[in-house]
């Protein structure tokens, strides 16, 4: 089983892919995880993680500056329906366009846009949105096998300014209080994403790995 972790220049890499060689260890899967940059790897792969960190426009650029790895991600994600993982602004990414720094066209898996998260004046909260934070899943995410095992107020770990708002709400699986509610997880058929870090997460982070790994939608 080959787990891809795309290398785009966006991403903390190396959190990541230890972060999921010791879960691979842990449940004693015989899991190959793979850092690369090359959309072949991508095609030859069983699963695939899209970290991120930055500005959505300059993580799309990278991304889609990579030859032909655009393609192998429609190609692999979208038509053979393998499993997808999408991390901070790798989750992002799924959106059909961000506003951050102006206007830019995501991938548009799931519907929606990429908004500025706006706290009232009078919280005391800051921007971005950084450290523990607290889940609150809908009521789709009980069945979902990647969340299994957690629950309501299990805590993870956030470093954001922007968030994403799908179209859909049914795609929301998990939200977090910051002034309002803020999208923690989206997903639908094989694409999951993450905003929080579930490699800095600790027990949440691995929990949510590990399920990913042993995942066949």
């Amino acid at each position: 089983m080959k787990t891809v972790i795309i290398d785009y220049g966006s991403g903390n890499l190396r959190s990541a892919e230890k972060a999921t060689e010791r879960v691979a260890a842990e449940l004693g899967l015989d899991a190959e995880i793979l850092v690369s940059s090359r959309a072949e790897d991508v095609l030859a792969a069983d699963r695939v993680i899209l970290p991120g960190v930055g500005a959505f426009g300059d993580c799309m650029g990278g991304l889609t500056s990579l030859e032909g790895m655009r393609e192998a991600l429609e190609e692999v994600v979208v038509g053979k329906g393998r499993p997808f993982l999408g991390i901070c602004v790798g989750m992002q990414l799924m959106a059909t366009e961000g506003h951050e720094h102006g206007n830019h066209r995501g991938l548009d898996w799931l519907k929606g846009t990429v908004e500025p998260i706006r706290v009232p004046q009078d919280s005391g909260l800051k921007i971005p949105h950084m450290g523990w934070n607290e889940l609150y899943f809908s009521d789709r995410a009980a069945s979902h096998p990647v969340l299994a095992g957690l629950h309501n107020r299990d805590h993870a770990y956030f470093v954001h300014s922007y968030y994403f708002r799908p179209e859909d709400p049914e795609t929301v699986l998990a939200s977090v209080d910051y002034g309002g509610p803020v999208t923690a997880i989206v997903g639908r058929d094989n694409i999951i994403g993450t905003q929080f870090h579930p490699e800095k997460s600790q027990a949440v982070g691995l929990r949510l790995l590990g399920n990913f790994l042993g995942w066949t939608p």
